[in-house]
């Protein structure tokens, strides 16, 4: 099958990006689209991304957004701002920050292609075996995948590179050739340059099989995905999205580890290398229940309250800043959402209008509590924590509502003062993670 057959059985979408960077494989994906816009079912563009990482950057951007001129091609262009740390993967920082653009730019239903093939898959396969993977690492690349709020596809996985140039050579395409391609210092040049063309000399059609492994890992993956999917509500907590410890600590170490992973990957975070799980399974899952272990890494954390695990991204500091509210709604500091007041009918009214200085919101001050709406008599706020089954890491967020030297509210919990008769509403980020701990 030529390459232009493949263009007809793309899924229907309302609009296909092109990740082109004006290399040798997005210019044949692009050129491929670009010639048979027709048989597709939504509109064609492109997205270059400018990683900032080479001289000739600006140089390239502008070459792709002549072509895509050419073309008449609407090109979309990012600029990134990388730092590279130390000791750690630019390949996978710059890709890390490709792909986060890209979520970002897909309205629901649209499609980014990328034009991965063959041997970029069993490139990707050596380099998870290299680096130790599990079964998700070796499946490699999938040809298709959710994407932010659309979906990713590679039509060109099952082609290989010399088909690519072939192509590209009986269109008279020409191409940015990226020096960093041809950097043995990075894993990937060297896998391609060294590695890969010795494989073939003694297996031509190595590529093809170690792809076909990467499918079958695929497929494997897939599977175990899926009995994962059917047990993890077996496994629960006392709250939703939680996992009872008592159940976990009941399972084979493998099997905690398999729905652990499944569990944070489907809360979109990132899933921790061997280490972590183990520290999670020696040090928070065994702990003592009025402990409050923690195990961090980069973009998550995991901590526990009785029985219950917590998976979230890393705590913000607590704000120590004393705000001002008179009007309107407020915006508490990122990434903790805004307040609204309204009425019990729920119309929106201004603090000005039930207390002539306005209030003050702030997120400490010294221990105390409140009698709350409707009880008859005084609490402490640790009491009522307790009872209300909110861990103690997360106290702190819940900000307290202030008339001059009177507590008017604690977040949206708890009403401090029986008139004026108002509600708080609590929106946004963070105050959606603490709706999972509502008894």
């Amino acid at each position: 099958m030529s390459l232009s057959a493949l263009i007809p059985h793309l899924p229907p979408a309302p609009r296909y990006w092109v990740a082109y960077s004006g290399g040798l494989d997005s210019e044949v994906l692009l050129h491929l689209l670009a010639e048979n816009r027709r048989a597709l079912s939504g509109e064609l563009a492109a997205v270059h991304v400018h990683h900032g990482l080479q001289a000739e950057a600006d140089a390239w951007e502008a070459r792709c957004q002549r072509r895509c001129a050419g073309l008449g091609i609407p090109l979309k262009r990012f600029r990134l701002n990388l730092h590279p740390m130390r000791g750690k993967s630019l390949e996978a920082l710059a890709r890390s920050a490709r792909y986060r653009v890209f979520r970002q730019l897909l309205a629901p239903g649209e499609i980014l292609l990328t034009a991965h093939h063959r041997d970029d898959q069993a490139e990707t396969l050596l380099l998870a075996l290299l680096r130790g993977s599990g079964l998700k690492g070796l499946a490699a690349m999938p040809k298709q995948a959710p994407l932010g709020a659309g979906q990713l596809l590679r039509p060109l996985l099952d082609e290989d590179r010399e088909t690519l140039l072939r192509y590209a050579r009986e269109q008279g395409l020409s191409w940015i050739s990226d020096p960093m391609n041809q950097d043995l210092a990075l894993d990937r040049s060297y896998l391609r340059h060294q590695v890969l063309p010795r494989l073939k000399s003694r297996w031509p059609s190595c590529a093809a099989t170690i792809a076909r492994s990467a499918s079958h890992c695929a497929e494997a993956q897939a599977l175990l995905e899926e009995q994962l999917g059917e047990a993890l509500p077996r496994y629960q907590g006392r709250t939703p999205n939680s996992l009872s410890i008592r159940k976990l600590l009941a399972a084979s170490p493998a099997r905690q580890s398999a729905l652990l992973r499944h569990w944070i990957a489907r809360r979109a975070l990132p899933v921790p290398d061997s280490r972590h799980l183990r520290r999670i399974q020696r040090e928070v899952l065994r702990a003592a229940p009025d402990r409050s272990p923690l195990v961090v890494w980069s973009g998550a954390e995991v901590r526990r309250y009785r029985d219950d695990l917590f998976i979230l991204p890393p705590l913000p500091p607590v704000p120590k800043a004393v705000l001002r509210w008179m009007w309107g709604e407020l915006s508490l500091p990122e990434p903790l959402g805004r307040l609204r007041l309204t009425d019990p009918a729920g119309r929106p009214v201004d603090p000005a209008e039930y207390w002539p200085g306005g209030l003050q919101v702030r997120f400490s001050a010294e221990e105390r509590g409140c009698r709350p709406s409707g009880q008859g008599h005084y609490r402490r706020f640790k009491q009522l924590f307790q009872e209300a089954g909110i861990p103690p890491w997360l106290r702190p967020y819940l900000p307290y509502l202030f008339a001059g030297d009177q507590l008017i509210a604690r977040g949206d919990r708890w009403r401090c003062v029986r008139a004026p008769d108002f509600r708080v509403r609590w929106e946004g980020a963070w105050r959606d993670f603490l709706e999972v701990n509502r008894s």
